[in-house]
């Protein structure tokens, strides 16, 4: 794959697109099993997008090789996350719209005893989806980042 045109912003977006179509796919399959309330559910989705975070880092990688800098991966690693956690959000306020049922089953308390609504959940799965994006962004990083103080072999 040697597709050099290939930007951090596109393939953060196209990444984040198809992580959320598998986090999109797995939410509903859970919500008609009934298991949406299970506290691994919302742990597999956790790991869904943090295994699209690092493809879309290693897509990327693979496109530019040496020339990929530091930003560039961090920067597709969070576009794919906040992509992926929007489109998700945005599946959970259309999954409360459709079905009571299956809100019910996550359906969080508060101190005071008010149930937290389907608008304010949404937001906590954006806002949560995305900061496991940064951090896994961050140590992805880590692996896959170019080492500019090292010379390239056979060149002296």
């Amino acid at each position: 794959m040697a597709d050099n045109q290939l930007t951090s912003e596109s393939n953060g977006f196209r990444m984040g697109a198809l992580t959320a179509a598998v986090l999109v796919a797995y939410t509903g399959i859970a919500a008609l099993a009934g298991f949406l309330g299970k506290i691994e559910a919302g742990t597999l989705d956790i790991f869904i997008l943090a295994g699209g975070v690092v493809l879309a880092i290693r897509r990327l990688r693979q496109a530019k090789g040496r020339h990929m800098t530091y930003f560039q991966g961090f920067g597709t690693g969070i576009i794919a996350a906040l992509v992926a956690s929007l489109l998700l959000g945005a599946f959970f306020w259309l999954l409360g719209g459709v079905s009571q049922a299956a809100i019910r089953q996550i359906q969080a308390r508060d101190l005071f005893g008010a149930d937290l609504g389907v608008l304010i959940s949404g937001l906590g799965i954006i806002l949560l989806g995305t900061m496991t994006g940064v951090v896994t962004a961050l140590i992805a990083m880590q692996y896959y980042k170019v080492p500019e103080h090292q010379p390239i072999m056979g060149v002296e």
